[in-house]
């Protein structure tokens, strides 16, 4: 395999650990750490993958660290913008104290000691202001200390937002690598069980002749080419706790109604652009292609009589019939991938902004919609 991509988060988990203040590790160099520790794992999975299947699987590791580790250097970089300007503001507010500081330090460091022992009252009053000079200066060489270290954190700032360039470009070229590589290796991939063959004359008809999602799930029996082998999965032992099929954040809960004023039977999450989405569980692909209005649809069936509905995708994986273990990539989300700059643009931001595209999520079960969230632990998007 040409990805060797450790050495990015080696710099990543390096940059984030100093950069904010260490009185406790940051929660962005934490999530750094974590990501650097999956993608040394899947790195090695991918150097010991000997068929496409376990290629899928070690990519998809890949991805998923790259995007976490991208998102906990975005986090970071907005922490390191967020201290530079409190610091800069502190000293743009100390100007004159740090002026008089600095006048006081330098007269006391140029004056010889002999002028510092002469005093109008005499050697008493020498010796009075000598204890009283002993007891000031601790406190100004502490504000001189503190001054100094400030300064120094500013600098430190600075040097670590120019060199996390560098490194979010060797991320983001390394993402991309490992979503090429992915796409390969789905199509490799021969050796999954299938319950059924898609046959394309059916399902283009299906399509054609249903106006709703409703009509098209229960038709999807009549896509097969001979009969669909039947399955004996149960996950209702998961409800509730299944991970989100995509990082992202719940914009919509299911009824609420959308921007036009439609209330529709789903969730509405936001992702970020390229965002690896997978199956949440194993499931069967009952279908994937486009449909209707919903653009790239991939429908799921995790058991008998339940379906899980993806819509929004900009690409979508796998084969109609194959049934595929959780965790495999069905599809990518739209949308252009950052460049570096426009990150480090957005490092003052707060969170969320960048996650601009969408995906729907509908869950039916006996052919009626039920609410995601009943299924999906939707507090663990990220």
């Amino acid at each position: 395999m040409t990805l060797r991509p450790s050495s990015l988060f080696c710099g990543l988990v390096l940059c984030l650990a100093l950069a904010l203040p260490a009185q406790a590790e940051t929660e962005a160099a934490r999530a750094a750490r974590q990501a650097a520790a999956q993608l040394e794992a899947a790195t090695l999975k991918l150097e010991q993958a000997d068929s496409a299947r376990d290629r899928v699987k070690a990519l998809s590791e890949t991805i998923r660290a790259y995007e976490a580790g991208l998102a906990a250097m975005r986090d970071g970089l907005r922490g390191v913008a967020r201290r530079e300007s409190q610091l800069l503001a502190q000293l743009r507010a100390r100007e004159e104290e740090v002026a008089e500081l600095v006048g006081i330090i330098q007269t006391i460091e140029t004056s010889s000691p002999p002028v510092l022992m002469l005093h109008p009252s005499g050697p008493l009053g020498a010796a009075r202001s000598a204890m009283m000079l002993a007891e000031v200066t601790p406190g100004l060489n502490a504000r001189a200390e503190a001054l100094r270290a400030d300064l120094e954190e500013v600098q430190t700032l600075r040097l670590l937002q120019q060199a996390a360039a560098e490194k979010l470009q060797e991320g983001l070229s390394g993402i991309q690598t490992a979503r090429t590589e992915l796409s390969t290796a789905i199509a490799d991939r021969t050796d999954l069980p299938r319950r059924f063959t898609e046959d394309p004359i059916r399902t283009a008809s299906l399509i054609a002749s249903t106006e709703t999602l409703s009509g098209f799930a229960s038709g999807l029996s009549e896509i097969a080419d001979g009969e669909v082998i039947q399955s004996r999965a149960d996950v209702s032992d998961l409800r509730g706790d299944l991970p989100l099929p995509v990082e992202g954040l719940v914009l919509r809960t299911y009824g609420a109604r959308d921007a036009a004023g439609i209330a529709r039977p789903g969730i509405l999450v936001a992702a970020r652009p390229r965002a690896l989405v997978t199956s949440p569980t194993a499931a069967t692909i009952r279908y994937r292609g486009p449909l209707l209005d919903l653009g790239n649809v991939m429908i799921l069936e995790p058991q008998p009589d339940t379906l899980f509905i993806l819509s929004g995708l900009a690409e979508v994986f796998g084969t109609a019939g194959e049934v595929i273990p959780e965790g495999t990539p069905v599809g990518l989300m739209g949308g252009e991938a950052p460049q570096a700059g426009a990150i480090l643009s957005l490092s003052g931001e707060g969170g969320g902004t960048d996650r601009t595209e969408t995906l729907y999520i509908e869950v039916r079960m006996d052919n009626s919609p039920v609410d995601p969230e009943t299924w999906f632990d939707a507090g663990k998007g990220g």
